[in-house]
């Protein structure tokens, strides 16, 4: 019975025997489960640096794409309106004199008296004022004085010179003398014209004391006053006047409408004081030349003022009639471009391209300017655009109001 195996015993034994024989196979195991975990951490590493990557490359694609949204200019764009056909056109005028002149003096001294001053109407040739010339008064004394021993002496030169012409005929003088004192003759002569002119010199300057209106007109400004020092010169303005009794106007007419103008030809006036009367004026002439900046022809319209109801330097709306232009449209004049191009225009393609035109205007009455020649219906005006607005620039398109509504919200 002693030799009999135990059955569980056996099983145990062997049991033990295979899992000591096992034993050594489960390094393998564990080394191969290590590199997983490398492999699978290394991934892991990749995929978050490539993670990181392209968030930075998306942050820099935003960040580009933000900086060009934001260095394309924001603007207001608006359909140009259609207006009416133009029949007539209304052009600011400038309103001067017919002549217009400062008064200087021509001689040094003291005013003495003036004679008008400002808003009188005077005569040509009406005394204004009188200078008081003292040191010029005896330079003249002195001056006859020298012309009047510049003739003595000139006359004896002259007798000399006869008596040794008749002398030297009959050998009593020497040529030789006769000749000195032909010389001095002749010289003496000289100096007689000289002190003339000098003379007269001093005399005209001396009758710059009386100051004498050049033109019949208006005193409009009187600058000087009794006893006050006067230098000659266009220093210091004595007196200012202007012929008022007919008035110039001078405008200027778009290129588009100079081939209406006829010189002679009626132009009405009307003035912002006389709101009811139209003044009647007369085409005198034109520039005869279109200014290159801003393709205007400079017109002069004359107009009688001999009432006196108008004056110079006031404004003047002038009137001038014209063929029916059709295809005319409406814009703020903020939106008109002023450059070495001329007058432009600047409209919105493909949705926020800027596309500048050259446009033509009509009549401007301040706020609004009328296009007749550049703009179709369909174009889209930017309303106020930027300085630096080039052609081809990508712009950010604004809806009117949008942009109060946002300061509102602010």
């Amino acid at each position: 019975m002693s030799n009999m195996t135990n059955p569980g015993s056996v099983p145990a034994a062997k049991r033990a025997g295979e899992g000591h024989e096992h034993a050594p196979e489960q390094e393998p195991i564990s080394t191969h489960k290590v590199v997983i975990g490398l492999a699978i951490l290394l991934i892991a590493a990749v995929v978050l640096a490539a993670l990181g990557m392209l968030a930075r490359v998306h942050a820099n694609s935003a960040l580009a794409q933000r900086t060009t949204q934001d260095a394309a200019p924001t603007v207001t764009v608006a359909p140009a309106k259609p207006g009416a056909p133009v029949t007539e056109f209304v052009l600011p005028g400038n309103v001067t004199a017919f002549t217009d002149s400062p008064i200087y003096a021509r001689t040094d001294g003291y005013l003495v008296h003036w004679y008008f001053d400002i808003g009188a109407r005077v005569k040509k040739g009406a005394l204004l004022c009188v200078i008081d010339t003292p040191e010029l008064d005896k330079q003249v004394v002195q001056a006859e004085a020298d012309l009047a021993t510049a003739q003595t002496n000139a006359g004896n030169a002259k007798v000399q010179a006869e008596r040794y012409s008749g002398l030297v005929k009959s050998d009593a003088v020497s040529q030789i003398d006769t000749d000195t004192f032909a010389t001095q003759a002749a010289s003496t002569a000289s100096t007689v014209k000289s002190a003339e002119a000098n003379l007269q010199r001093l005399r005209e300057l001396q009758s710059f004391e009386k100051v004498y209106a050049p033109f019949a007109g208006v005193v409009t400004a009187r600058n000087v006053d009794t006893g006050q020092l006067i230098s000659q010169g266009s220093g210091a303005e004595l007196f200012h006047m202007q012929a008022l009794d007919t008035l110039r106007v001078y405008t200027n007419v778009p290129q588009l409408y100079t081939q209406t103008l006829k010189r002679g030809m009626k132009v009405p006036l009307t003035f912002p004081e006389y709101p009811k009367r139209s003044f009647e004026g007369v085409l005198a002439r034109t520039a005869d030349a279109i200014d290159p900046t801003s393709r205007t022809l400079l017109v002069e319209v004359d107009v009688n003022n001999r009432n006196g109801e108008l004056m110079p330097g006031a404004l003047a709306q002038v009137h001038f009639k014209t063929a029916p232009v059709s295809s005319a449209f409406i814009v703020p004049t903020a939106a008109l471009i002023f450059r070495r191009e001329g007058l432009q225009v600047s409209t919105v393609v493909k949705g926020n391209v800027a596309h500048l035109v050259q446009v033509e205007i009509g009549e401007d009455d301040g706020g609004t300017v009328q296009i007749v020649s550049g703009l179709g219906p369909n174009d889209q005006v930017i309303q106020d655009p930027p300085d630096s607005l080039i052609e081809g620039e990508r712009v950010t398109v604004e809806k009117p109001g949008e942009h109060r509504a946002s300061q509102g919200g602010l």
